[in-house]
């Protein structure tokens, strides 16, 4: 296969990527100084400066998680390691004759694992599409996505919503470098799926990311990831009991585990909150500090939020996934029951009535997806959409493979979609005959309109905008059509439910 070298000029060097497949490529470019030893647990300082040419050909190391996460290939696992702030750039090999607007992806994984380096978000069918596209990572879990701020001393100085802050310093670093790769700094487009669609939202109420993006695409934000201050100390001084360590000596502690000991501490604190239900998730935003003063959804209802066009939307077989993977959704009555068990008695029966054949399994499991992550669509929808263009979408498409294996249109397939999987050997796998032309035409769709949102802030003259008067929602299918306000008593049946206490 026939590689050649190229090479930009960044603010703190020159970096050495190569081109194959019609794409420029560059790999694993820091954008912060590796946050280790006393910068651990610390907001993240700017990359240094280097001399000569840095090579950025492979991806180095993702965020410290279990290790089965990190798997890249058959037998082959990314190395973890706190050193792990990077971004990846692919641009179009022959340059267009203005700057390119620019798409950067935020990965999710729940707040605890995921990575850049992923196959899946290569990203390069998107800028053969005619973009600039960037890919992050972020420090992840205990390292800096649990909120340990509370545990700070005189000597030890702990900040909070770390990775965040990572985010909005990668931001910069598209602001400061991207002409140098073709792109358009001011016109940056946010995009992510699951927790990197919360993330996308989150980074809408962040105020020092103002002016750094001119759009965002939240695909699948889940709901109740959103912790006050005093709910993260509590979890923050558990977080510490399973360390073993006495709150005096807490915050040394953490600055002496290794980045395995942490990782093994958040699973326990995750299954201890799955119990015991403390309210919200461990990991995730905390509001209430100067990286997040609000909570998102209540920032974009006051009108606080950075009023961009946004894309917002979810799968309509959401809960699936998690029947089979990641059993943390309610998806059966027991679990359901447990998650409402709080409610009155009327709050408990409006929700369970949305679901008309409750407590059959069908029903359980489009719950458990409402509950997960069309809650969080609906209500971000409505907050936004009275500031800003704000379209909605749910994703109806599933190969008959996926549909006869019982996950239909689930958690993160509209993914196969946004980066062209359809095309690629594995999709193919996916497609039986009869499922290849569609499966192309939703992904050629799905793509366009990103591409086209990316370019101007619209995604497709079609597809109106969500108001509060008609609730259009765009639905990816064989045949995409424009719904209004499909499921109304689902989505008036969550209306200001919360997990937290």
């Amino acid at each position: 296969m026939h590689e050649r070298i190229i090479r930009a000029r960044t603010a703190t060097g020159i970096v050495e990527g190569f081109t194959r497949d019609g794409v420029h490529r560059w790999r694993s470019i820091p954008y912060a100084r590796p946050p280790v030893g006393s910068l651990r647990f610390r907001a993240p300082q700017p990359a240094q400066p280097w001399s000569g040419v840095r090579h950025c050909h492979g991806f180095g190391s993702c965020a410290p998680q279990q290790r089965r996460y990190t798997m890249l290939g058959v037998g082959k696992y990314q190395p973890r390691n706190e050193d792990c702030l990077t971004l990846n750039v692919v641009a179009p090999e022959y340059p267009a004759a203005d700057a390119l607007p620019v798409m950067v992806f935020i990965h999710g994984g729940g707040y605890i694992l995921g990575s850049s380096a992923t196959p899946l978000y290569d990203g390069a069918a998107l800028a053969r599409r005619g973009c600039v596209y960037v890919s992050v990572n972020y420090r992840l879990g205990a390292l800096g996505c649990l909120d340990l701020s509370s545990l700070s001393t005189q000597d030890v100085t702990i900040d909070s919503n770390l990775y965040l802050r990572d985010l909005v310093l990668a931001l910069r670093w598209v602001r400061d470098n991207i002409a140098g790769f073709g792109g358009d700094p001011n016109r940056v487009t946010i995009f992510g799926e699951s927790a990197g669609a919360h993330i996308t939202a989150t980074l809408l109420a962040v105020p020092a990311a103002e002016g750094l993006f001119t759009g965002a695409i939240a695909e699948s934000p889940a709901a109740g990831m959103v912790r006050p201050q005093e709910v993260a100390a509590e979890f923050a001084s558990r977080f510490a009991q399973l360390l073993g360590a006495r709150p005096r000596d807490a915050a040394h502690a953490l600055m002496h585990a290794s980045p395995a000991q942490l990782v093994q501490a958040q699973h326990r604190l995750i299954d201890q909150g799955m119990q015991s239900r403390l309210g919200a998730f461990p990991v995730g935003p905390v509001c209430g500090d100067d990286c997040l003063p609000a909570d998102p959804v209540a920032a974009m209802r006051s009108g606080l939020a950075h009023p961009v066009p946004l894309i917002v939307g979810t799968n309509a077989d959401e809960g699936r996934l998690f029947t089979r993977f990641l059993g943390m959704l309610p998806t059966n009555e027991p679990m359901v029951e447990a998650l409402l068990a709080d409610l009155t008695p009327a709050d408990r029966d409006r929700i369970t009535a949305a679901y008309p054949n409750y407590p059959a399994s069908s029903a359980c499991v489009q719950l458990g997806g409402d509950f997960a992550f069309s809650s969080a669509v609906w209500q971000i929808a409505e907050a936004h959409g009275s500031y800003a263009p704000t379209y909605l979408y749910r994703y109806d498409y599933a190969p008959r493979t996926l549909r006869w294996s019982g996950f239909g249109a689930t958690h993160a397939t509209e993914l196969f979609a946004v980066f062209d999987i359809y095309r690629t050997r594995f999709g193919a796998l996916l497609t039986a005959a009869a499922d290849r032309r569609p499966a192309l035409r939703v992904s050629n769709d799905v793509q366009r309109r990103w591409q086209s949102f990316s370019h101007s802030g619209i995604p497709g003259g079609d597809w109106p905008a969500y108001t509060l008067a008609d609730r259009a929602v765009m639905v990816f299918d064989r045949k995409s059509r424009i719904e209004f306000d499909p499921h109304p008593h689902r989505r008036m049946a969550w209306d200001g439910f919360s997990l937290a206490k």
